[in-house]
């Protein structure tokens, strides 16, 4: 017997190692006494964690290499070589034969857009306009008339009258609402008066769209949405359904979505300059900032923008200091920063062009490198700044110049006319909030001029970003002032050629990404917000870990990818070829492990369903859940193989449909998939071979284990024994399954603890058993060909191997001081940084929670030794909770928020309002228009969940192997640790004091996703490092024989007065919305 020392806790050891408990098995390298203490020696502790270190890593070699089964299901697969071929997997001849597939797929979307576009054009041409027509000379269905609000707790409003068609709607699995497939539907902004000239003739001519939406579907039953969009507001969308609003007022424009945008007109490399000298203040600036804001949301990702204020000097409003890509977050940035200019000084219009100008003339940046534009705000002034465009844009004239007269002042406009006729520009007036929208879109007609005149050549077909219902929208230019897009959803680019993807194994995959990196297809593409009215927008670099190898993909080694909680540093082989007759490419990804993959080659004898060698010797009904208590539980990938099988998310239940379909068909059945259902066929027998041969024959409970089980890559998951089904948390799917995917990019056995967040509180053990995964990957040589078709595991009993952590991580064979001590913590923690095991029994219910949880102190101190790195990472495409609105922050859009005390002021509302609907009165009295156009979301509106950031940061093993001690420096309370990974694992072993004071517990380490703050990721520090872009490779920012003529005037309405009272009320309660109004204010 010896004694050693550990900072004051006596430790009793016995002389000689533990037996193995495993016959047949050699204990290797195991020393046959413990080590000789010496503390003296500083290499004694080190000594003694080798000694338990290989004891844990001998346990767990001999309970997997006993009950894994991994060298008998190697031998199973040997034996049965006849029932399959090993095939290769070729990456170039894949990604070209999905590439094709889905080609072929979307030239059927485009044909049916083309037939949409020409029609459109025929039936404008032969259109003869109605002076008199009337709101009852029109039918056609009002999809706002049955309008569905996501927010039916706003308050109700009185629905606007209409003489919309009444029509029945059935639920249609393939659009996830109700239909009606014999009308399309109309949408009309709210802020458009519906019973105009304009838009009734617009109805009239557009009517005959119908007969050819009906048409397109016809001809392609899989075509999704179809959807007209005029200049003049109207939508037409088929099939018909009721809109959907986000709450009670409904500010849907379809001339304001990005797929409108981009069939209207190329690509933008737009400045913006505001003119902030003291002139401006109050009224005006506000305005000058709403202005700004909404010709943002005018530009798509396909255009790069700046935003400066002038008045003496010029200076950008945000930290960006060259043009940027219009992304959402960019622009954010600057609808955010806009709001913080301040009016001061005297305006020079030099020190604007000038600063403008320099933007569009570096090179040295990313940009579109087709429309040249400068949109300048300002109040009025004399000076034209001649000299300046001689300079920078005369005579060729490359750079448009838009200029924009805001609000009420008895300013000469003739300078600012004459800057935007002089360069092929236009001059636009915004005398008061009602007119902001219209006149900040409007520039859009003049961009198109290029695009109408080349004719023909301009038809060209443009794709956009992914939108929240999986809908790709594809637009087409129709004539100059119209726009078409039809839908077909990614899910049927997936569906295309199910054994292509299969056959990548279960870290394979494809996908797709446009000119901008944006994907279109890919495994992380999961939009939260289902909303099909914004596009997503997904960078590639954000759906993966970024890393620098793959910034080479999206122009298109080693890199990180990420399972659940856990990164691992993997091997990848990208290959990606163009989508034809798009704007896509697509990508493919395959490990090295899936170079090779198996195809059943199943006999017919097998294949007879009803025949008793169906399933090697039984019945397909004997894969139901205690059909035989004696084979194990078996769960089936819900996948696709018969095109009748009715899939289910109950497992049991799928099964089900699966059998009774499987009595109606044959396996080679041509409705159904052979390679997926024979390779099904093929992994049942296999893993029911490795139930006769290793597993019935084993006592589970000798060796404190709750289940063991296999998961195939032909879809099989066999869980034995049967009763350990009802705790199988794991996804029936293998391929989505972690410790599936895990175990094939990792060698030896991994762990997988269940996991508990922080919040988590724990299970009672004695009435919930709680169980630990430990898996690896069977791999196979057959004919000098490598492949990993399958994984084996077993489930641990917790609370047993606790126990057996304490024996084993000492000296003697059963339960010493060590196990009884409570000043001494030995821990396993997996490569995550997640609790696997502990000896301290008030750490059993915290197994599966990250470490920093359950010991801060300690944690940070591996981390801060290295023996852990981290990754952030975030997620953009979640939803979170709205914020609660800050009484001090700035109005939204740059909207005047009235105090409390001017809500309840009568002089308020009526000068406020008088003053406003005064203003567009006058004002309409001058100019002839005939629609009013705004939208002004206030705070109070918005959605009860909304899209947000996500970070997470995520821990993965460093490259330290070694055993390693350290001391955690804290005067008196200082604790020593030692750590050393465990061989062929996945697993950390810890042994350290318990902490002795409390004033040296460390700051937690975070892991678990939280809402990223504001600004974070800094998009300040991005843009110096842009991402690749390749944007359109056609552009029409030019035509010889473009009149420049018409440059120039002020732009209004004239509805009724109830709609612009109308119009009026809804503005102010817009713009009050941060403070709501008492119910008798409300009146």
């Amino acid at each position: 017997v010896w004694l050693s020392v550990w900072k004051g806790a006596v430790l009793l050891g016995g002389l000689a190692a533990a037996p193995s408990p495993y016959p047949g098995l050699r204990m290797k390298d195991v020393p046959v006494a413990a080590p000789s203490p010496s503390p003296a020696v500083p290499g004694t502790a080190w000594a003694f964690m080798q000694y338990w270190a290989r004891r844990l890593e001998q346990e767990i070699d001999g309970v997997m290499r006993i009950f894994g089964g991994v060298q008998q299901l190697r031998k199973i697969y040997d034996d049965n070589k006849n029932l399959f071929e090993v095939k290769e997997n070729v990456p170039r001849k894949l990604v070209e034969k999905v590439a094709g597939d889905i080609e072929s797929l979307l030239a059927k979307k485009v044909r049916a857009l083309k037939r949409l576009a020409n029609a459109a054009e025929k039936f404008q041409k032969a259109h003869h306009w109605q002076d008199n027509i009337r709101e009852e000379d029109i039918e056609y269905y009002d999809s706002k008339a049955d309008t569905e609000y996501d927010d039916p707790d706003g308050e109700e409003i009185e629905r606007e009258k209409s003489n919309s068609l009444k029509l029945e709607f059935t639920d249609d699995d393939n659009f996830k609402t109700k239909v009606n497939y014999s009308y399309a539907a109309v949408q009309i902004p709210t802020d458009i008066y519906k019973g105009s000239t304009v838009i009734l003739n617009e109805l009239n001519w557009t009517q005959a769209l119908e007969d050819v939406f009906i048409e397109n579907r016809k001809e392609d039953p899989s075509l999704l949405w179809q959807v007209f969009g005029s200049a003049t507001g109207v939508t037409r969308y088929y099939p018909a359904t009721p809109w959907r609003a986000p709450n009670k007022i409904d500010l849907y424009d379809v001339r304001r979505r990005p797929w409108y945008i981009q069939g209207a007109s190329s690509p933008k490399d737009m400045v913006i300059i505001v003119d902030v000298s003291g002139s401006v203040s109050g009224l005006t600036l506000k305005l000058m900032k709403t202005s700004v804001y909404e010709m943002l949301d005018t530009l798509s990702d396909d255009d790069y923008v700046n935003v400066a204020s002038f008045n003496e000097k010029a200076k950008p409003v945000s930290c960006f200091k060259h043009l940027v890509q219009a992304n959402i977050r960019n622009k954010k940035v600057f609808k955010e920063d806009v709001q913080g200019m301040v009016a001061k000084g005297t305006t020079d219009y030099k020190a604007g062009f000038e600063y403008a100008f320099d933007q569009l003339q570096n090179s040295n940046i990313t940009r579109a490198n087709c429309n040249k534009m400068i949109m300048m705000f300002t109040d009025g002034g004399e000076d034209r700044v001649q000299d300046v465009f001689e300079k920078y844009n005369w005579p060729n004239k490359t750079v448009r110049v838009f200029t924009f007269s805001v609000g009420q002042h008895n300013y000469d406009v003739t300078p600012l006319q004459w800057m935007a006729c002089a360069n092929k520009g236009y001059y636009f007036e915004i005398p008061s909030i009602g007119a902001i929208r219209i006149n900040t879109q409007e520039y859009l007609d003049v961009l198109g001029r290029p695009m109408v005149l080349a004719g023909n050549r301009a038809k060209q077909v443009q794709w956009t970003n992914v939108y929240q219902d999986a809908l790709v929208r594809t637009p087409q230019p129709q004539g100059p002032t119209q726009g078409e897009g039809d839908h077909t959803s990614t899910a049927h680019h997936v569906s295309l050629t199910p054994p292509v993807l299969l056959q990548l194994g279960a870290n394979g995959y494809v996908f797709a990404i446009d000119l901008n990196g944006y994907v279109l297809l890919h495994p992380n593409l999961q939009p939260q917000i289902i909303n099909f009215r914004e596009p997503v927008t997904l960078d590639f670099l954000d759906a993966e870990l970024e890393d620098e190898n793959k910034e080479e993909v999206s122009r298109p080694g080693t890199a990180f990818g990420a399972q659940d909680q856990y990164i691992d540093e993997v091997f990848r082989t990208y290959t990606w070829a163009p989508i034809k007759s798009t704007n896509y490419s697509l990508g493919l990804v395959l490990p090295p492990y899936s170079t090779y993959y198996i195809q059943a080659n199943l006999s017919d004898q097998i294949l007879q369903v009803k025949s008793p060698v169906s399933l090697w010797g039984r019945d397909f009904e004997y894969l139901l859940p205690n059909s035989f208590e004696s084979e194990g539980h078996v769960f089936i990938a819900p996948r696709e193989y018969c095109k009748d099988l009715d899939l289910s998310d109950n497992n049991t239940e799928f099964l089900e449909n699966f059998i009774a379909l499987m009595e109606k068909v044959t396996p080679d059945s041509k409705q159904c998939d052979n390679f997926l259902l024979h390779n099904l066929i093929l992994d049942t027998g296999i893993t029911q071979k490795l139930v006769d041969q290793v597993w019935k024959d084993q006592d589970l409970n000798t060796y404190s284990l709750l289940a063991v089980f296999a998961a195939t890559d032909g879809g099989i998951t066999r869980v034995f024994p049967n009763k350990a089904a009802d705790d199988w948390e794991e996804e029936p799917e293998p391929f989505n399954a972690s410790f599936y995917r895990r175990s094939l990019d990792n060698k030896g056995y991994i762990f997988k603890p269940p996991y508990r967040d922080a919040g988590y509180r724990g299970l009672d053990l004695e009435n919930n058993t709680i169980g630990i995964l430990v898996s690896t990957a069977v791999e196979l040589s057959i004919e000098g060909k490598s492949l990993k078709p399958a994984v084996v595991g077993v489930k641990l009993d917790l609370e047993a191997w606790a126990e057996k952590f304490k024996v084993l991580a000492s000296n003697r064979t059963d339960r010493d001081q060590l196990g009884t001590r409570r000043d001494l913590i030995c821990v396993l923690i997996d490569d995550g940084g997640f609790l696997v095991l502990s000896n301290q029994e008030d750490h059993w219910y915290q197994v599966g929670k990250f470490f920093s949880e359950v010991d801060a102190n300690l944690m940070s101190a591996l981390y801060n030794n290295s023996f852990y790195a981290r990754k952030e990472s975030y997620d953009f495409q979640s939803v979170c909770a709205p914020e609660a609105p800050s009484n001090t922050g700035a109005a939204p859009r740059g909207v005047f928020v009235p105090t409390v005390a001017d809500l309840l002021s009568l002089a308020w509302w009526t000068s406020a309002a008088a003053w406003s609907l005064f203003q567009q009165f006058l004002y309409s009295l001058t100019y002839s228009s005939w629609f009013q156009t705004e939208e002004v979301v206030g705070d109070g509106m918005e959605a009860r969940e909304t899209s947000c950031i996500m970070k997470q940061t995520q821990y993965y093993f460093s490259t330290v192997n070694a055993t390693y001690n350290a001391i955690i420096d804290c005067g008196n309370c200082s604790r020593l640790f030692h750590a050393q990974r465990l061989a062929n694992t996945n697993l950390l072993f810890v042994v350290a004091d318990k902490p002795l004071c409390s004033q040296c517990e460390s700051v937690k380490l975070l892991q678990a996703e939280v809402r990223a703050p504001p600004r974070d990721p800094n998009q300040c520090e991005l843009v110096d490092r842009p991402r690749y872009r390749k944007g359109p490779h056609i552009c029409f920012d030019y035509n010889a024989t473009e009149d420049t003529s018409d440059c120039g005037r002020g732009a209004s309405f004239s509805p009724s007065l109830g709609v612009l009272l109308s119009l009026q009320l809804l503005l102010l309660y817009s713009s009050t919305s941060r403070h709501p109004l008492p119910p008798a204010a409300c009146l």
